[in-house]
């Protein structure tokens, strides 16, 4: 790239920080624009990006002030009347959103993609970590804070790059993989495609686009159009046999399990994996499946003692399954999930790891437009739990809409609920009778979490 700086609006962003991060490691003069100070964005700046939090084309330090030398790279979460936004657009800079540049930064890898509207983040992290334990290599664009490699950016020899594939705003159709996962494909980001069908409709142009022999490795169930003659299709699941799943599943302590993961080519017997829940079984098998594939591609088998090794170590995501609090008296963790599958089965892994126990669930719905179309998926998703404390509506890219707030929800949950402001709630939980609590949104809830954490400690 002929630029020597890298200017990035929205540069406190989970995907857009993890390329601000390859930047400043490849010698470029980073900086950027972020609404609000965050713990990702204090990183950034600890490593050498400038960054300020008011729209203010002032405030772009002057050495970016050159279309010749700088390039500029935006999330589609930015408005367009973004006073940055226009003034770069308007004064010729070469302006690229962030799944533009992601897209350049794959060509020439072997790109193992993960895509779905939930679990793609578990999932990619897992294969990274995989990628690192069995070839000693591979990079990654994490979606998430691994906790294995410490941050969202993996950076390692060989030509494997595990990436996550978004859906948001079709930003994954920038990608042409070798290996790619579906998790799912269900109704998600209306305010984008409209309808569910064209969701499915991106997720089979997704497919399209894998490289002729490569590979699908899709969850059994997910009803998408697969018409790309170039590839090879697999199907995994949790524990229905097919072409990669689980068996012999068993509970151990602390909701860990034991099992054996079936392959086309045999099974991986004795099985742990360093994260507890079903749900992260599920995900460990569709990353298994990916590197399953690459192997395949490359002519080499899986080492099965690395491989029960890496999923022994592999340690998770932050906010995805995140305990804080795990004894006989008090559980408390944290999770991502914001869509209401991702709750059900959250919720319901939680119910099978801690059988007997009552579960409270504190939620902070994301977006206006996701509590309008899916309130009463929401409300049916956390009827699983036992008792329900909703917090106010996180706006994140959206203005208000009249008679859209969390009350909507509340009204048609069949557990106990209540609405509480975030500034209150580890008070209310505090004084409530808890046994396990999971906090739950893509908000800003988790910062919540140290107190909540606090206090339960004290109950157990």
């Amino acid at each position: 790239m002929e630029y020597k700086n890298v200017y990035f609006l929205g540069i406190g962003g989970i995907g857009m920080s993890a390329l601000a991060r390859y930047f400043l490691h490849g010698g470029y003069a980073v900086a950027g624009y972020d609404r609000t100070p965050s713990h990702l964005t204090g990183e950034l700046e600890a490593e050498g990006a400038v960054v300020h939090y008011e729209d203010d084309v002032r405030l772009i330090p002057e050495g970016f002030l050159d279309p010749k030398k700088t390039m500029v790279v935006y999330t589609p979460a930015v408005p367009q009347d973004h006073g940055e936004y226009r003034y770069f657009r308007e004064h010729g800079f070469c302006v690229e959103k962030r799944s533009q540049m992601l897209g350049h930064l794959a060509e020439g890898k072997y790109v193992m993609a993960v895509a779905g509207t939930h679990g793609k983040t578990t999932t990619s992290t897992m294969v990274a970590w995989l990628n690192r334990a069995l070839t000693g290599g591979g990079s990654a664009f994490l979606g998430g804070i691994s906790k294995n490699f410490g941050g969202n950016l993996v950076l390692g020899d060989g030509g494997r790059l595990a990436v996550e594939a978004d859906e948001f705003d079709r930003s994954f159709l920038r990608l042409y993989p070798d290996v790619a996962v579906v998790t799912s494909a269900d109704a998600d980001h209306l305010d984008i495609y409209g309808t569910h069908e064209a969701v499915k409709e991106a997720f089979s142009q997704f497919v399209r686009q894998i490289r002729p022999g490569g590979s699908l490795i899709i969850k059994r169930g997910v009803d998408i159009v697969i018409d790309n003659p170039g590839i090879a299709v697999y199907r995994y699941s949790y524990d229905e046999p097919c072409d990669f799943y689980a068996r012999n599943v068993q509970l151990l302590e602390g909701g860990h399990y034991r099992y054996d993961l079936v392959t086309p080519s045999g099974a991986f017997e004795g099985c742990t994996l360093g994260v507890p829940g079903w749900v992260n079984i599920e995900n460990a098998v569709a990353a298994v499946a990916s590197v399953w594939c690459a192997a395949k591609a490359g002519g080499t088998p899986l080492d099965a003692d690395k491989l029960r090794g890496a999923l022994a170590s592999f340690s998770g995501v932050k906010r995805r399954f995140e305990f804080y609090v795990n004894t006989p008296k008090q559980v408390y963790m944290d999770d991502y999930a914001h869509h209401p599958r991702e709750l059900a089965a959250t919720l319901t892994s939680v119910r099978k790891m801690f059988p007997g126990r009552r579960i409270t669930a504190l939620f902070q719905p994301h977006l206006y437009t996701r509590t309008r179309d899916l309130h009463a998926e929401f409300a049916e998703a956390l009827s699983h739990a036992d008792e329900v404390v909703l917090l106010p509506i996180y706006p994140a890219r959206e203005e208000p809409i009249p008679g859209i707030t969390s009350e909507i929800i509340a009204r048609r949950v069949a557990a106990p609920c209540r609405i509480v402001d975030r500034d209150h709630l580890a008070d209310e939980v505090a004084a409530m009778d808890t046994d396990v609590v999971i906090s739950f949104g893509a908000g800003n809830i988790d910062a919540c979490c140290p107190a909540l954490a606090e206090r339960l400690k004290m109950k157990s």
